[in-house]
């Protein structure tokens, strides 16, 4: 009987996430509407600043139950149907997320292609305002689309466009650790702070155990980090390294997949995925070392501190120049 009760609070819920929704796409709907009919006065000469704020004295003074119209907010309104009227692979995309998360991201991207992405991944990974905020500070547009994850072949054998779930570099400034660190304070750093390191994980990720013990014979083997991600249905095993990527480290990693599969991993589930997390990796002994890997492995690098956007855009740019050319 409790089945049946749970699936009508299911059924409820869908209700009223559905209800949101739609409730969130005619308030944007609104206010692109006004801010298209404020833009077209404008054009024809008819309307200036001075013109918007006396419609924000009339709309006060006649309906005082409407919030939000001040004279700010509907030059905003104008600003917004401008940005993404040219944009028809964009308009509907800002109708799925809040009016605060499309302020958010037409007020600090520019370009098309950055807030395409920001749109789609706030709506994707249900971002708060603060978590997006965070992750336009942590430059994630312009690392996805420099970052070159180095991953073994078995991994992409898997599915090609499965290492787009991972990044090749993960930003870990919140965990305010000195330059000298050990593992052991990596580690603890993050368990410490998980929520903020599952959101630059992806929320897919599900957190299994610190330390998670694997027996093999008579021994005892420790893995840093292990999570369990929904979207692939499978483990994640994280090792942590407070140094440089050395090749050896791929013989720990490989074991402790061998051991999840063979120990741990569910009939139903697909085969364990290994990430090596290094403070810094040389990109060519990475390849070489994961060319003849049998794992489903990765190799990232991690930074303490947010990077420097102007640096990465001016990469992002001299990329897509070169792809113009």
């Amino acid at each position: 009987m409790n089945n049946h009760f749970s699936e009508i609070i299911q059924i409820i819920k869908n209700a009223r996430s559905n209800a949101l929704r739609a409730v969130n796409s005619e308030l944007i709907n609104l206010y692109w509407n006004v801010g298209a009919y404020i833009s077209q006065k404008v054009e024809d000469s008819e309307w200036g600043q001075s013109v918007v704020k006396e419609l924000s004295q009339f709309i006060a003074r006649t309906e005082p139950e409407i919030k939000g119209f001040s004279d700010k907010n509907l030059w905003r309104m104008k600003q917004f149907y401008e940005a993404y009227k040219d944009f028809p692979k964009l308009s509907p995309l800002v109708r799925e997320i809040s009016w605060s998360h499309n302020m958010v991201i037409f007020s600090r991207c520019k370009a098309p292609e950055e807030r395409e992405f920001y749109l789609k991944t706030a709506r994707l990974e249900n971002y708060s305002k603060r978590e997006l905020e965070r992750q336009i500070s942590a430059s994630l547009f312009e690392r996805s689309m420099l970052g070159q994850s180095k991953v073994s072949p078995a991994l992409r054998e898997i599915d090609p466009e499965l290492i787009q779930t991972f990044k090749d570099t993960y930003i870990f400034d919140f965990l305010n650790l000195p330059e000298g660190h050990s593992e052991n304070d990596l580690q603890k750093g993050l368990i410490k702070q998980m929520k903020d390191f599952i959101l630059e994980l992806g929320r897919d990720f599900l957190f299994v155990g610190e330390q998670y013990k694997v027996q093999v014979g008579t021994s005892d083997f420790y893995i840093d980090l292990l999570f369990y991600h929904r979207g692939l249905q499978c483990l994640i095993a994280f090792e942590l390294k407070a140094d440089k990527f050395k090749p050896e480290h791929l013989g720990q990693l490989n074991f402790y997949l061998e051991a999840l599969d063979r120990d741990v991993k569910k009939v139903n589930e697909n085969p364990s995925i290994g990430i090596l997390l290094c403070k810094d990796k040389d990109n060519e002994v990475v390849e070489y070392a994961l060319s003849r890997s049998l794992s489903p492995t990765m190799v990232s690098e991690y930074k303490t501190q947010l990077p420097d956007k102007k640096l990465l855009q001016r990469k992002l740019h001299e990329l897509f120049s070169d792809r113009n050319e």
